[in-house]
């Protein structure tokens, strides 16, 4: 079957009108209405009651530090959106109406991002100690509601934003909206990464950093408040887990829609930019189902309640995605007038099918993968029981046995995956534009499940507060902290899911946006009156080399990732062990400890080891296409997408079983808690730690910045390459500098490692070069 590239790269022009401008108006009308049940759900929460003096106390330590880092870093990230804004400005489009559009929805775009972060965390702080309060008060079931309202607050405004942003650039710029939203959806990505990158550093340093001192040091509980880091920690889980993640389903939520809608003006024109729409609406209204349907009864699994909510609320949204695709797209091809794309006229079949067909493989692919991961990082399953029970025979093979989950549940996750996107591509026969569109579609029946999907992972971070809150604070009996422990492996077990299905939908978007840069390429080549032929054939060297150059990327992020981790977890234990040494009386529980010092450590490192993975991220793809040509840009995004799929799951799955061998034996198992079994699951868990909340999540919007950026930059890279405006003056200067810059970050990053000490004996000193 042979597909021409540049047959598919000539477009319809979209005029929207009539019934299609009132059905987007509809969508615009559902996402402010996702956004009023986001403040129902809001008014709940925060109705509930906030428990005890002390337990108020702690969470608003917690409160005040989360807000602290957030402000800091969002000052940090304004330089970054400043000067994108500038270059998206300059950057080749149609008039610069659409140019100025791109920029300004560009910033939307990262707007939305932060304040989807903010928000989330800014609840979270404050639904914790109610979620502590019910379960001492109330009983499990309140204490499980308070804690996924919290979430479904977090679910709705993402579902609302994102809904608001991509339907107001289809009103606005109709026919051009496919390349403003390419800014909107680099915006989101771009913070995005930037905050799962600084909220994963913060919030692993300060987890790990307070374990391998308190657990296995002192053989303290987690979150015993005679560590130092207890508090950072307890930062951390919303800084990381609530805001860095709620940032990061976003901008998966809005990269999807993008990828969706540019493909869609080529291969359904009109009805192209306003289909990807209606299916998400619908998501969104199931997903209020969903949330009233995540009710916990007596005696059941919080994890199975959940689960059937989920699965409820997407086959109720597939259902109605069939019904909608076959009352609104018509039954031929032939239909769409608009549609002019050079390669539309080897289109056959039915579209309401294609469609139907496209929307049910995104929503059967989330379930498969919520099954997946929940048997490999479940407690009741073989994979954790299997690594609990390698714990009796020490850290070592508790290591050997999760890395394993991680590699085989990688294999799994990816053909599952996999089998997706080629069903999708399928779909469209002989024709390109059609497959990636129908791929496209496949990422939005995913979007149906996004508003659930987003609960159920801040479910997690809230429920672990809430059991670090009751455990500091001392006001909650031995029933009230087992249904706070009960909630927290839930909670693990639920953020684990969410980080596979956001690895899939960022696989989806990314190979859309692969597709729309090809479709980019061809374009530009076309006009370019250039005489050489392209080839994007995988036997081409530069394709291959590119394919090399992207999987490197991807180990070369991940190893930046958890190295920062590393450092800056090195510094919390030396900040701690330098507390137990020196304030009089901390162990017997007489000293308070300076909590605000480890505070500030992981602050400032997380700020600061942001940068270099973010800078690799933006200027990779920008040395690879200039520096080496379309066809290597290519193959770089190919070989990102194919060894990001891989890694992130492995990490994903690896960190979480680790992190729930771990509940198993403190549950009781092996030993239990002060075992010998224990310590060996607490360095399985500190190794994961940085796997499964900093670089295994980071992966997915690294995928989407830099096929964004790719998807940015094609035209320009065609224009001084190659045709009648070739400059290989201007070509080779500007991949050089982008190769220099990634040079000196990187050799920056790795020159901190070399101020940590040696020894506690001179760690005051080396600490304080550290920080500086």
């Amino acid at each position: 079957m042979t597909r021409s590239v540049v047959a598919a790269a000539v477009g319809p022009t979209p005029e929207l009108s009539g019934t299609n401008l009132v059905l987007v108006a509809v969508v615009l009308g559902i996402s402010l209405a996702a956004l009023a049940m986001a403040a129902v759900f809001r008014s709940q929460v925060l109705a509930a009651s906030d428990g005890t003096p002390r337990m108020q106390e702690i969470a608003r330590a917690v409160q005040e530090g989360a807000n602290a880092y957030l402000a800091r870093q969002f000052r940090t990230l304004a330089v970054f959106v400043v000067i994108a804004f500038f270059v998206l400005l300059a950057l080749p489009a149609a008039d610069l109406g659409v140019r100025m559009g791109r920029s300004i929805f560009f910033v939307l775009g990262a707007g939305f991002s932060a304040a989807i972060g903010y928000l989330g965390m800014s609840l979270a702080v404050r639904a914790n100690v109610r979620v502590a309060s019910a379960a001492e008060t109330e009983g499990r079931e309140p204490a499980m509601t308070v804690g996924f309202r919290t979430g479904a607050f977090v679910g709705m405004t993402t579902v609302g934003l994102g809904l608001l942003g991509a339907s107001s650039v289809v009103l606005i710029f109709r026919d051009e909206a496919a390349h403003v939203l390419e800014g909107f959806g680099f915006g989101a990505a771009l913070l995005a990464m930037f905050m799962r990158v600084g909220g994963g550093i913060f919030t692993k340093a300060a987890d790990v950093g307070a374990d391998l001192v308190g657990k296995v040091e002192h053989n303290i509980p987690e979150d015993d408040p005679r560590n130092a880091a207890t508090i950072a920690d307890n930062v951390g889980d919303n800084v990381g887990d609530c805001a860095g993640m709620a940032a990061d389903l976003f901008e998966s939520y809005a990269v999807t829609l993008v990828a969706a809608l540019i493909l869609g003006s080529q291969a359904f024109g009109d009805a192209g930019l306003v289909y990807p729409l209606l299916i998400p609406a619908v998501g969104a209204l199931t997903a209020v189902l969903g949330v009233f349907l995540t009710r916990a009864k007596a005696g059941q699994n919080g994890l199975t309640t959940i689960n059937r909510a989920f699965y409820i609320s997407a086959a109720v949204g597939g259902l109605g995605s069939v019904v909608l695709s076959y009352l609104y797209l018509p039954a031929s091809f032939s239909e769409f007038a608009n549609v002019t794309g050079a390669d539309m006229g080897t289109a056959s079949g039915d579209p309401r099918l294609i469609a139907a067909a496209a929307v049910v493989i995104g929503i059967v692919m989330a379930a498969a993968i919520l099954t997946l991961t929940g048997y490999y990082t479940g407690t009741e399953h073989g994979p954790v029981k299997e690594v609990t029970r390698t714990s009796l025979t020490g850290p070592a093979t508790v290591i050997l046995s999760g890395l394993s989950v991680g590699f085989e549940s990688a294999v799994f996750t990816t053909l599952v995956i996999g089998a997706a996107v080629m069903g999708g591509y399928l779909l469209g026969g002989a024709t390109l534009t059609v497959s990636l569109f129908a791929v496209a579609l496949a990422g939005c029946g995913l979007l149906t499940t996004v508003g659930v999907i987003v609960a159920m992972d801040t479910f997690g971070p809230v429920a672990d507060n809430a059991q670090g809150i009751a455990e500091m604070s001392g006001d909650v009996s031995e029933e009230g902290a087992q249904i706070l422990t009960e909630l927290d492996a839930v909670g693990n077990t639920t953020k684990a899911i969410t980080k596979g299905i956001a690895i899939a939908t960022a696989v989806l978007a990314a190979t859309a946006l692969f597709g729309s840069y090809a479709t980019s390429v061809a374009t530009a080549f076309a006009e370019s009156g250039a005489s050489e032929a392209l080839d994007f054939t995988v036997f081409s060297p530069a394709i291959l080399v590119g394919i090399l150059l992207g999987a490197s990327v991807v180990f070369l992020f991940s190893g930046l990732a958890i190295n920062a981790v590393a450092r800056a977890a090195g510094a919390v234990v030396l900040e701690v062990r330098r507390q137990f040494r020196e304030i009089p009386g901390i162990m017997e529980g007489t000293g308070r400890p300076e909590y605000g010092k480890v505070v500030d450590i992981v602050t400032r490192d997380s700020l600061r080891e942001l940068v270099t993975p973010g800078v690799l991220a933006v200027m990779a793809p920008v040395a690879v296409g200039f520096g080496l040509g379309v066809e290597a840009l290519a193959g770089f995004l190919a070989g990102a997408i194919g060894a990001g799929t891989l890694m992130a799951v492995f990490l994903a799955n690896s960190g979480g079983a680790w992190d729930n061998a771990k509940k198993l034996v403190e549950d009781g198992h092996h030993g239990g808690k002060g075992s010998e079994a224990h310590a060996a699951t607490v360095i399985g868990d500190t190794v994961g730690d940085p796997f499964k909340d900093t670089a295994g999540p980071a992966i997915n919007p690294l995928l989407k910045v830099m096929n964004l950026v790719s998807l940015l930059i094609a035209a320009t890279v065609v224009q001084v390459s190659m045709g009648a405006d070739e400059n290989p003056v201007l070509r080779y200067g500007i991949a050089f500098v982008a190769l220099a810059i990634v040079v000196v970050v990187v050799v920056l990053s790795k020159s901190r490692g070399n101020q940590m000490p040696t020894s506690d004996a001179d760690a005051p000193e080396a600490l304080q070069q550290h920080l500086r």
